[in-house]
């Protein structure tokens, strides 16, 4: 058996943030770290703040060859020409939004770190399956955390790739990236500017090992 591809970082994007500067900042930022994925995600604005924000963003993202998936929002995705969409946990049935999207579209699912949601996700028909938080601070924190067994089990079982997200930090990256296909750093990282850049690059080199 061949080894497994090394993970990538999937970013998310802060829940706030002003459209032609973040994409400016965005194209910037890829330049100097392989990115496999952005999802757009502002929690509860409103839908025109959605689509100003994709609008700016999809060019970036597809300059770059780097999918853009929407959190949640799926009827957006067809009509902005995005890349697919990521489903909240227990929110929208995974098979009804393929059924919409149709094959070449993206849909993720969030299975918090339940075991069982997981794989009923993944025989619905999910491209990946976002399992987290993976530690009690950051983003996603305060409630039941996704061990490593967890995913190493799930690596050793199921083909559908697995995304490692909430308070992922550089300690919890070197732990899991044997065992998952994505990482998204913790989003509390935008709102450390100076050290944004600097571990998104020790994060990349050391999954580039």
């Amino acid at each position: 058996m061949s080894d497994p591809a090394p993970a990538r970082l999937y970013l998310v994007t802060p829940d706030q943030l002003e459209p032609e500067s973040f994409a400016a900042d965005l194209a910037r930022l890829i330049a100097t770290v392989p990115i496999a994925c952005l999802r757009l995600d502002l929690g509860g604005a409103p839908e025109d703040d959605w689509r100003q924000a994709a609008n700016h963003l999809l060019p970036v993202c597809h300059e770059a060859d780097i999918p853009l998936v929407i959190a949640e929002h799926y009827r957006m995705v067809q009509p902005l020409g995005l890349d697919g969409v990521h489903l909240r946990r227990g929110v929208t049935p995974v098979r009804s939004v393929r059924k919409d999207l149709g094959a070449d579209a993206i849909v993720g699912a969030e299975a918090g770190a339940s075991k069982h949601t997981a794989m009923t996700l993944a025989e619905s028909g999910a491209d990946y399956i976002a399992l987290g938080p993976v530690a009690e601070t950051g983003s996603l924190g305060g409630e039941d955390l996704a061990e490593a067994d967890l995913f190493a089990w799930w690596s050793e079982m199921i083909e559908t790739p697995v995304v490692a997200e909430g308070a992922v930090n550089l300690d919890a990256a070197q732990k899991l990236a044997p065992f998952v296909d994505f990482l998204v750093p913790d989003r509390t990282l935008w709102h450390q500017p100076e050290d944004l850049l600097p571990t998104l690059k020790e994060m990349a080199a050391l999954l580039a090992e």
